[in-house]
């Protein structure tokens, strides 16, 4: 991750904190670390007051299979039942792991269930910490993801420190193949909570329709419009 990359996801989260974000990194080095903020001021766009909302839980590298995971969650749930909170929720991918998203077979194994499921297979799992619990529910335009348009749309924020380095090349990409693409960056919380996707992060739609939450490479992207490099 270069300077620049870095910055600007210190910038994001600086901004957050205000709104009760709370970040926690392992003293070991590596890729280890739990990012969360209570839901009301989560950028996604849910329905689920009360609630933590946990943006990212990233353990990789050295630091797999060291009960890193086990211990982020842990500290989760320890403050959201000292905040009076009734549970805490995240996003996943239904059925399988996909990038930038959480494990979903690892989160059933900890006693996450399914809240709900947007059209395009991002799913919304949450943990009660009261059986009688109203579930967080994604907003209807998260749960009917569609962008405006032809071509390609890409909604992303400054949350994922890749963005800054990548948006600008696949944007110089399309430019130079003359692929219609439009960049969206969405910059403050109420924009991000009504994005007509389950995810802000990264959000790319083709025609309309959401391909995927995967931050592209501009060969990535190229690929996938079906260019040949």
């Amino acid at each position: 991750m270069s300077g620049k990359q870095s910055l600007a996801k210190k910038e994001w989260l600086k901004q957050r904190f205000e709104d009760g974000l709370v970040f926690y990194r392992s003293a070991e080095r590596g890729k280890c670390f739990i990012e969360y903020i209570p839901a009301e001021n989560a950028w996604v766009p849910i329905t689920a007051d009360g609630w933590l909302y946990i943006n990212c839980l990233w353990v990789s590298g050295s630091m797999k299979g060291h009960g890193c995971s086990n211990d982020l969650l842990k500290k989760c749930l320890s403050d959201a039942r000292a905040q009076g909170k009734k549970g805490i929720c995240i996003l996943c991918a239904e059925g399988r792991k996909r990038e930038f998203l959480a494990d979903p077979k690892f989160l059933s194994h900890k006693g996450f269930e399914v809240a709900d499921v947007s059209d395009c297979g991002i799913t919304l799992m949450c943990l009660p910490l009261n059986a009688d619990t109203a579930l967080p529910k994604f907003k209807n335009c998260a749960k009917h993801p569609k962008a405006d348009g032809e071509g390609f749309v890409l909604y992303y924020t400054d949350q994922c420190p890749f963005t800054y380095y990548w948006v600008p090349k696949v944007q110089q990409a399309a430019q130079q193949n003359n692929i219609p693409f439009r960049a969206i960056h969405i910059t403050d919380k109420e924009a991000a909570q009504n994005v007509s996707a389950p995810v802000t992060t990264y959000a790319l739609f083709r025609d309309g329709v959401f391909l995927t939450q995967g931050i592209q490479s501009d060969k990535k992207f190229l690929a996938l419009a079906g260019v040949q490099i």
